[in-house]
């Protein structure tokens, strides 16, 4: 049992599972990298969303990172968290210091932060920042698994 599970309201076979809003400054990079993740990994149990304090677009290798695992990020679009409306997260996550300090209070029954590092901030070669998204991609999936799996 995941430290999320053992909430009696929540029926993992329902449609009523917990929904994980992840945010980040910009929801292009790690924050679509985790709502991809999530839902690959445990779709059946959790419902992913993300959102950013200012909604830049996708990365382009964030997406490139997530098809590498066999995730179709084609249909992921950057928002920002006014345009959620009134969309009630059950777990709210912030994936990076600046969305911790800058979102607005977001109600949730849990809300978590985990600060990723930044693979659009990586400068270098193109394999150098192909690299960057695919580590930090494996940092989110490691710690998905440690705290939903």
């Amino acid at each position: 049992m995941s430290a999320l599970e053992g909430s009696d309201h929540h029926d993992v076979f329902s449609d009523a599972r917990p929904l994980v809003l992840f945010v980040c400054t910009h929801n292009s990079a790690r924050s679509q990298l985790a709502e991809g993740l999530l839902r690959q990994k445990y779709g059946a149990r959790y419902r992913a969303e993300s959102a950013g304090t200012v909604a830049r677009g996708v990365h382009p290798l964030a997406a490139e990172a997530l098809q590498a695992v066999g995730i179709d990020a084609s249909a992921h679009t950057s928002k920002t968290i006014e345009s959620l409306g009134d969309l009630t997260p059950d777990v709210v996550v912030t994936v990076c210091d600046n969305a911790r300090e800058a979102c607005p209070y977001i109600p949730a029954e849990r809300n978590l932060h985990h600060a990723f590092r930044d693979p659009s901030a990586v400068e270098g070669t193109d394999d150098d920042r192909r690299r960057a998204f695919a580590e930090v991609r494996e940092e989110i999936a490691d710690w998905l698994d440690a705290t939903f799996g």
